[in-house]
């Protein structure tokens, strides 16, 4: 079974990951650009047991704004860790955080608030797929 493994920004917490993802993609939501700091969030999402902090777990912090994530980070370095997303029954597990796994993005979610149009031939989904909730809904490159 494939594992990988990444650190905060400081190093102080560790996190592994084993197995694959569940899905990869990219996030356009004003609220994950603005946590991400860039115009575009990568994310890997996992089941929830695939995912252990193996260090530094006194250090993580969580910030909640709405139910749908709770994200999670380094109270050292403020460096971002994952975002749990309990509706989901999935953890994303930012890309960034997890330097030896492979990105291969499926999907763009959320692209009806992008400020980077992208083409790259990947569905785009004005919100989110309907098996996860959202209109299912695409939009044009």
């Amino acid at each position: 079974m494939a594992g990988y493994s990444g650190e905060c920004f400081c190093g102080a917490v560790r996190v592994e990951v084993s197995g694959e993802p569940e899905g990869m993609g990219y996030c356009h939501c004003r609220s994950c650009r603005s946590w991400s700091g860039g115009p575009v969030n990568a994310f890997t999402l996992w089941k929830p047991e695939a995912v252990k902090i193996t260090e530094g777990a006194e250090h993580v912090g969580v910030y909640q704004k709405t139910p749908v994530s709770e994200r999670q980070y380094c109270k050292k370095c403020g460096g971002h860790l994952m975002t749990n997303h309990p509706p989901l029954g999935l953890v994303d597990v930012f890309s960034a955080t997890l330097p030896t796994l492979k990105f291969a993005p499926g999907v763009h979610v959320n692209y009806a608030e992008t400020v980077l149009p992208i083409k790259d031939g990947l569905p785009k989904f004005r919100d989110f797929p309907a098996e996860f909730g959202g209109s299912g809904e695409q939009i044009a490159e």
